[in-house]
Parts: C-alpha cells; sequence; structure tokens
C-alpha cells in the first residue's frame, strides 16, 4: 500500500451497516488506518445501544477489533456526528438516506447500488477515472459541504481497472464477460448451502443488468458487453472470463505489456488503500484463481492471466479480484480518503483539517 503521513490526526469516520459482512471488513480496514479513524458504527434498530462487539455477528476470522467492539452501535437512519460516512448500507435503504446525509453536509462514501447511474454521483475507481470526482460540485447539496460518491459492482471493479489500460491502448469496441462469482458476494445470508454446494447457479438477480452502463461511465466509453453471471462456490473472490474486440490491432504480448505498465495517474492523491501497481499479470496457463490470487496488494489489486488470441475475437484473458475488498469495502475506503482530502483540505473545523494535500 502507498505510504502516507502517520503523523496527522485521523478524521473520524462513522460506518452504516457496520454488522453486515461489508461493514465489517471497513470495520476492520480502519483498523490502524493512517489518516481515517474509526468512531461510530451504525445498523438497524434492533440491535441500537449495544456494544459493537456483542451486537455483531463477526464472519472474518478472529475477533473484532477492540475498540471498534467497545463503540455503542447507533441507528443507522440518526445523522452521525462525523462529517465521512461510508456506507454498506442495503440499496433500498441507502436510496433515501445517503441522499439525506449528503443534504445535511456529509461526505458519504456508498458501496451501495441505488445512486452509481445518478449523473451527477462519481463512479469511482480512483486510479481510472479521478477526474470524475468533479461531478460532485453538481450535487444539489454541494454548497453545503455534502457530496456523495460511489464504487462500482463487485465485479465491475476488477474488470474496470483491467479493461482501462487496454480501452487506452487500443481502444475496445466490444466485450462479452463470462463470470464466476463467490458466495460472500450475495451477503451473509444471500445464497442457501444446499443451493450451492457442489453446483453453480447461472443466474445472479440484477447483476447483468450493471455492468455494461456501470463499466461504461466509469471508463467514459460506449462498449457493447453481453454477460452472463454465475454464483459458484468459492467463499471469496470473483473470476471474470473476457473476451474483448479491439478498435487497433493489438497481439497478446501488446495487451500483456499495456497491463503491467498500467498505474494510477499523478493527478491522483496518494491514498493508503490503494497499491502502486493496481493490476498483477500473471504468466501462468492455469492462473489467476480465486483462492491463490485474491490477496494480491492486501485484496485491493485485480490478478490478470490467460492473455491469449480467441478468434472470432481479438482477445481474451481472465481477470480475477476480491469481491469484499477490491469489489466492496476496500473501494469504498478509498473512495473516502480520496474525498476527504479533496473537500476537507482547505477547512478549519476540528474534524476537518486533518487530511489536507498529499
Amino acid at each position: 500500500m502507498r505510504v502516507t503521513d502517520s503523523s496527522r490526526e485521523r478524521v473520524p469516520v462513522a460506518v452504516l451497516g457496520a454488522t453486515g459482512i461489508v461493514g465489517q471488513r471497513l470495520v476492520r480496514m480502519l483498523e490502524g488506518h493512517p489518516t481515517l479513524r474509526l468512531a461510530s458504527v451504525a445498523a438497524s434498530r434492533r440491535r441500537a445501544g449495544e456494544r459493537y462487539g456483542d451486537a455483531v455477528r463477526w464472519s472474518l476470522g478472529g475477533d473484532p477489533p477492540a475498540k471498534a467492539a467497545d463503540l455503542p452501535l447507533r441507528v443507522a437512519t440518526e445523522p452521525p456526528e462525523c462529517r465521512v460516512v461510508l456506507s454498506a448500507l442495503p440499496s433500498g435503504v441507502a436510496r433515501e438516506l445517503e441522499p439525506a446525509l449528503a443534504e445535511a453536509g456529509h461526505i458519504v462514501s456508498t458501496n451501495a447500488s441505488a445512486h452509481r447511474l445518478r449523473a451527477d454521483v462519481p463512479l469511482l475507481v480512483p486510479e481510472v477515472n479521478p477526474q470524475a470526482l468533479a461531478l460532485a460540485a453538481r450535487q444539489p447539496w454541494s454548497e453545503g459541504g455534502g457530496r456523495l460518491v460511489a464504487n462500482p459492482n463487485c465485479v465491475v471493479a476488477g474488470l474496470a481497472l483491467a479493461l482501462a489500460p487496454l480501452q487506452d491502448a487500443f481502444g475496445i469496441e466490444a466485450a462479452t464477460v463470462v463470470t464466476l462469482q463467490a458466495v460472500t458476494g450475495a451477503g451473509l445470508t444471500g445464497v442457501g448451502s444446499v443451493q450451492i454446494a457442489g453446483n453453480a447457479i447461472p443466474w445472479i438477480p440484477g447483476e447483468e443488468e450493471k455492468i455494461e452502463p456501470e463499466l461504461n461511465k466509469i471508463l467514459g466509453t460506449e462498449i457493447a458487453v453481453a454477460s452472463s453471471v454465475n454464483r459458484v462456490p468459492v467463499l471469496d473472490g470473483h473470476t471474470a472470463n473476457v473476451f474483448l474486440k479491439f478498435a487497433s490491432p493489438a497481439s497478446p504480448g501488446d495487451a500483456a505489456r499495456a497491463l503491467a505498465d498500467f498505474r494510477a495517474p499523478p493527478s491522483l492523491p496518494r491514498l493508503h488503500s490503494l497499491p502502486d501497481r493496481p493490476l498483477v499479470v500473471r504468466p501462468e496457463p492455469d492462473r489467476p484463481q480465486p483462492r491463490l490470487d485474491i490477496g494480491a496488494a492486501g485484496g485491493m489489486a485485480a490478478s490478470v492471466g490467460r492473455i491469449r488470441a480467441a478468434p472470432p475475437h481479438d482477445l481474451a484473458m481472465t481477470v480475477v479480484s476480491h469481491n469484499g475488498i477490491r469489489g466492496a469495502a476496500g473501494a469504498c475506503l478509498a473512495n473516502a480518503e480520496f474525498c476527504a482530502g479533496a473537500f476537507t483540505a482547505r477547512e478549519t473545523g476540528p474534524n476537518r483539517k486533518e487530511d489536507g494535500d498529499r
């Protein structure tokens, strides 16, 4: 991960939906974070007032971080004291609550799908489209200091990283994507064990419809995307088999070099959660694999392999990324770091000065 100045006072943040699997990952990733500090956790009204450590059914191994465990669980619908909010709420709740929080002056980084395609909401993958943050100035609550930014769908996050350098180098006219998606992408209770054990389910409600518009919004393109999604008995890690049609000729070697050379643009501030190399190119014929490769750069890098000619397509490749980290909590956290730096650098309030220019 990138090195940051740990001497700065950390910005307090609230995590909404803190008892779900994405919320739990946010809580864990905030432990020891050099620029952000977990100050508030919130979930449904049913467990409000309990210690977080008592209320959460911790699913990530070990125990909740000690400081987080002692925090009282708040109601997600009540305004948090922290200005910076990380939302792991379900989309139904997020649809109304997140704009209300932004209207109240909060900087909201959301993992929910509710506002991703709204024209004035940046759909951010910082290494790919940091300039999209400027869209937030068009939001109706921007004059009051509020902001709402989103990270993409868990499959799209890895795809955007892998396709961005190929789009820049060769232009992409069309893509066919076949996914093999881990069970944790459905949440803690999303897929029953009897359904998925020894099985593959060739449909995930609402998933295929997200891939084309979200990918094109991030890349600023009009790529024709055909997709087929599958739920498979893998715990963590989404795999995407991708077949591409280019605007300009490109050999597998050309594509592999473009992928290996990909870096964040110099205009992007150095963010703690982002690796220096967002893509790992695997030369082995049987890689990447979820079990072996989702941990690249702590789960924040996507791995690409099996880069090959595939007539009638111009190129085929396999992309593996950690759905819970790069596709959800880590992406949400990186966006919060980006926004905290961009929107609090010139402010002088006690909770708004810490994360200045880096």
